[in-house]
């Protein structure tokens, strides 16, 4: 089976490479999604939520990798599946923005840990009372 997704935009941010992106929780770096104009309406009502979730591809990815060492948690080496490491076997990301405004079909975010021209699959709204679960646990917490 073979399963093909066209990017609906791209996104413009100062990283150039992955050790040029942050990872500290108040990190105000702004960068911006641009879409494509066709999907320019699709926009619509997003300026309402606060947060959105984007889905990339992430295009610079050549391997994958089915265990991992997390770099926050070396003592440890899990599968894939179980981190947040960018090589996987679909080399998809799934980021939350904080949105701070758009003009036309650029979106200014805070928050965006991908790099300069990385290719958007989707944009979601952040629902809390979907994406998130006060009860969710992992070996992280441990």
């Amino acid at each position: 089976m073979e399963i093909t997704y066209t990017p609906i935009g791209h996104v413009r941010s100062p990283y150039d490479s992955p050790a040029d992106v942050s990872h500290e929780e108040t990190d105000e770096t702004t960068s911006e999604i641009v879409l494509e104009e066709e999907y320019k309406r699709g926009l619509d009502g997003l300026a309402e939520f606060s947060h959105a979730v984007v889905l990339a591809h992430l295009d610079e990815v050549e391997e994958a990798l089915l265990t991992s060492r997390p770099p926050h948690a070396t003592d440890v080496e899990v599968g894939v599946f179980a981190t947040r490491s960018p090589f996987r076997p679909n080399p998809i990301a799934q980021t939350v923005v904080e949105l701070r405004d758009h003009d036309g079909t650029a979106l200014r975010v805070t928050g965006l840990d991908l790099l300069d021209g990385t290719p958007v699959l989707d944009i979601k709204p952040y629902v809390p009372a979907v994406d998130r679960d006060e009860l969710a646990t992992g070996w992280l917490e441990e």
